[in-house]
């Protein structure tokens, strides 16, 4: 047996069970994780909420860190013992885990684990939204929305990296402090945001906005963008955006919007381990920094979810088996 966090309702952070579960045992292809740190993202309180459909009863959780204690059938390019991180391993939320091998993210010596498990789902999603969605160069500016968030400060310094210039937005100083540290160029209040842009760029607007956020800053983050700029929708923190009208787009100025998820640019390996080995050696190289904003025991994963839904946190949380 071993301990997890089991839903067996959909609600608020009180259905949130930590109790004794069967151990997994890893199929065909899968390894077992002895689990050392797990990741709290917000994807895990759409579906706590019933926002996302998961069957009942389940034990959340797809990110974290662990070391392999057993492997499946067939997986000959793993061995007991290695420390292996993940963003799409199953069910995390507890102490024991299990992680298809082919999925497995190979930690290079130098990284703590707390790091490590930190890294996965933000940091690949920092990658493919600076390197990929909207590849940014020295020609590009760039607003990036919740700066002080997990995606967000990391985000800003791989712009930073690409030679971009960076506006950021935050809701207090201290976060504004945060975002500063990472390289952001400015640092703006949510207040107005989009006319501080435009004052910030002569008129001209930004080439793209990233926004984790969703509903309360989509109209305003169209508004900022440049002519032929590209809103980049990747969450929706504060609420889904509702319907609109596609000839908005032509109007702000033959604009162009996407909704990307991670998923879809993780369909190899080597795309896989290409973004993964580009994040690890700049952390271990010292020019990309991981905050962690939080740790956790398993036992009170209803407090991280409440800490993080209430916007109280700025990097990653962590759960700690």
């Amino acid at each position: 047996m071993t301990n997890a966090i089991v839903i067996s309702e959909f609600g608020d952070s009180s259905v949130l069970n930590f109790t004794e579960v069967p151990t997994p045992t890893p199929a065909p292809g899968q390894v077992l994780v002895k689990m050392r740190a797990t990741g709290v993202n917000f994807i895990e309180i759409y579906q706590r909420k019933g926002l996302y459909s998961v069957p009942l009863p389940t034990v959340l959780g797809a990110e974290g860190m662990g070391v392999i204690e057993a492997l499946g059938e067939g997986v000959t390019t793993l061995e007991v013992g290695q420390r292996i991180a993940f963003t799409d391993g199953i069910s995390t939320y507890a102490e024991h885990a299990l992680v298809d091998a082919q999925k497995a993210l190979l930690i290079p010596e130098g990284m703590d684990d707390l790091t490590a498990a930190a890294l996965p789902l933000q940091g690949l999603t920092a990658h493919y939204l600076s390197s990929s969605t909207f590849a940014l160069g020295p020609e590009h500016t760039a607003l990036i929305h919740a700066g002080a968030g997990g995606v967000g400060l990391l985000l800003i310094q791989l712009a930073k990296m690409r030679g971009a210039r960076v506006f950021t937005t935050v809701s207090d100083e201290f976060k504004a402090e945060l975002a500063r540290e990472a390289g952001a160029d400015e640092v703006l209040s949510y207040d107005g945001f989009d006319v501080r842009v435009r004052e910030l760029t002569n008129g001209r607007g930004v080439d793209v906005v990233y926004d984790g956020v969703g509903q309360a800053t989509f109209d305003r983050s169209l508004m900022s963008l440049a002519i032929r700029g590209m809103m980049v929708l990747f969450g929706a923190a504060s609420g889904p955006v509702p319907e609109f009208d596609l000839q908005r787009l032509n109007s702000g100025g033959s604009l162009f919007i996407t909704r990307p998820t991670l998923w879809n640019y993780l369909l190899t390996a080597e795309e896989r381990n290409w973004r993964w080995s580009e994040l690890t050696e700049a952390v271990i190289s010292g020019k990309l920094n991981v905050r962690i904003g939080g740790t956790y025991p398993l036992a009170q994963a209803a407090q991280a979810h409440d800490d993080l839904a209430g916007r109280k946190t700025t990097g990653k949380l962590l759960l700690l088996p």
